[in-house]
Parts: structure tokens; sequence; C-alpha cells
């Protein structure tokens, strides 16, 4: 059996849920959806919401996206399909990638290409490539990128022998 609560009372949830972690709208819309409460309340409550400035989808965005590449490695293609999943417009998405720094985003993917190349038991070169260029593409990031880093170190490797 649900149980009513009034939209002031989901409006006070929300506030605190958002006020606990960065939201976005799809987020806090699903768990107003779990609350019970109707069309007409959830966007009522989203907007005040959104006014007094409890959720803004752009800093959710760019918080986002810096958390997911400096935290879990995530590359940009993986991030912005993350934030179309939660239904971040395409305008806010693109000023959330600006927080990625370019030089770090290299940095970041030439260091997991190394560990991933160090850390490989294949023999065969073409094989090790192939693990951590599918590895590095699950991760999100650039065909043209990893390809780059994998010839890269594909070569030095075969100067050390």
């Amino acid at each position: 059996m649900t149980k009513y609560i009034s939209t002031a009372v989901a409006f006070e949830k929300m506030r605190h849920y958002c006020m606990w972690q960065e939201r976005c709208c799809s987020e806090v819309k699903n768990k107003l959806l779990l609350l019970g409460i109707n069309k007409l309340g959830i966007e009522n409550i989203l907007r005040m919401l959104i006014v007094e400035g409890t959720i803004d989808e752009c800093r959710f965005a760019k918080l986002y996206a810096g958390g997911k590449f400096r935290i879990k490695k995530w590359g940009r293609f993986k991030i912005e399909q993350s934030l179309r999943e939660k239904k971040i417009s395409e305008k806010d998405i693109k000023e959330a990638m600006t927080v990625i720094n370019e030089k770090e985003y290299l940095e970041t993917l030439e260091k997991m290409a190394m560990e991933k190349w160090e850390k490989s038991d294949e023999i065969e070169i073409i094989k090790r490539k192939n693990k951590i260029q599918f590895y590095l593409s699950q991760k999100g990031y650039e065909l043209h990128l990893i390809l780059e880093i994998t010839y890269k170190l594909s070569q030095e490797k075969k100067g050390k022998k």
C-alpha cells in the first residue's frame, strides 16, 4: 500500500536529497515517482527546486564529468553517454566536457595504457595491443587516441628487445 505524502513534504524531502549530493532533474523525478507523487506535483517540485538553485543541470553535469574522469578514469565518450542517459541537454554536456583538462586527459590515458601493458601476460604484441585497446574503449576513450598510444607503446617495446 502506497502512503500518500503531500507535495510540500515531498518538496522538503527532495531539497534534503539534493543538498546531500548534487542531483539532476531525472534523478529527482525518479525519486518522486517512487514516493508516489503525480505528474503535476513532480513538475511543480522540480520547478521550485530549479528556481531556488537547489537543482542546476549544468552544475551537476560539470561535477559529474569531473568526478567520473578523476575518480573512475572514464573517457569522454562514456561520460557523455552517461549524461545523455540522465537526460542532460547537449548544451550542458558540451559545457561539462570543458572541465576535463586536455593535458591531464592524455596523461591519464597514457598512464592507464602503460599500466595495462606492463601487467599483461600476453607474449604476442598484437594480442597485447588488442586487449589494451578493448580496455580503453570500454573506459570511453576516443579510438584515434587509443590507437595512437598503443602504437607508440608497441614501438617502444619492440625497440627495447
